[in-house]
């Protein structure tokens, strides 16, 4: 029996306060369906990321992680490598061990790309970016790539972006694309939502949030209720799901 569980292949999600964690169960109901007996993919919440070295300690052959809030950016000094995508956005939510070390990804711009995708229309010309942490910035560089303009909303006006208290009725009105990359309306706290003006929100707007648990935050719900177009993070988190496994595995 104890041979047995040397070999097991293990996986898991680095975070802070994160047993309600998407990955675990979506990797569990994953390996049961493709029969892999040997993986197993378990949380490692980290109070601190000076506890990462404590990883290795604890599992044995690990081959690859994923990365959440709030460790996408501080993770990145306990690398040898990230892929050039990783390197540009500035985050890493993925982790493959290599003959070489660590080296780091990110798939959360992959899955975002893929789950907006079919929402975008011809006049989603503009963005307002809620929040600036690590997943905030694999938004930016999606945006970016497909030629939409942006621009950060945060309490401190990070990254020359606007603060909540500045964002004025005309902005929203002309922001028709809004993706809340903050934790506000995470659960527990279901009820809150951003401080920006709801009233302007109307058919031409889209809001996305990365939030999937409850399924419909109260940022989208609000939305809805003013006639937009409304996504969640949910298959955004399989799309980068799959493109973790994608790396683990080539």
């Amino acid at each position: 029996m104890e041979k047995t569980e040397k070999q097991k292949t293990n996986y898991g999600l680095i975070g802070k306060d994160i047993s309600y964690s998407f990955s675990r169960g979506y990797f569990k109901n994953k390996f049961e369906e493709m029969g892999l007996d040997h993986c197993q993919y378990q949380n490692f919440d980290l109070q601190s990321i000076s506890e990462f070295p404590t990883i290795f300690e604890n599992a044995e052959n690990v081959q690859g992680l994923n990365i959440t809030i709030p460790y996408k950016e501080d993770v990145m000094a306990f690398l040898d490598d990230m892929d050039n995508a990783a390197k540009k956005i500035g985050a890493v939510n993925t982790i493959k061990f290599t003959a070489n070390g660590l080296v780091g990804y990110n798939t959360d711009a992959y899955g975002f790309e893929k789950s907006i995708e079919p929402y975008l229309k011809e006049h989603h010309k503009k963005a307002l970016i809620l929040g600036t942490g690590g997943a905030s910035k694999a938004i930016a560089f999606v945006l970016n790539e497909l030629g939409i303009d942006f621009s950060f909303v945060s309490r401190s006006g990070k990254n020359k972006g606007y603060t909540y208290t500045e964002l004025t009725d005309d902005i929203i009105t002309d922001y028709t694309l809004i993706i809340n990359c903050s934790p506000v309306g995470t659960f527990p706290n279901i009820k809150e939502k951003p401080a920006i003006p709801y009233s302007k929100i109307g058919t031409e707007h889209l809001l996305f949030d990365l939030i999937y648990n409850p399924e419909e935050t109260a940022f989208l719900a609000t939305g809805k209720a003013n006639g937009a177009a409304i996504c969640n993070g949910h298959r955004m988190l399989e799309y980068q799901a799959e493109k973790s496994w994608e790396i683990w595995n080539r």
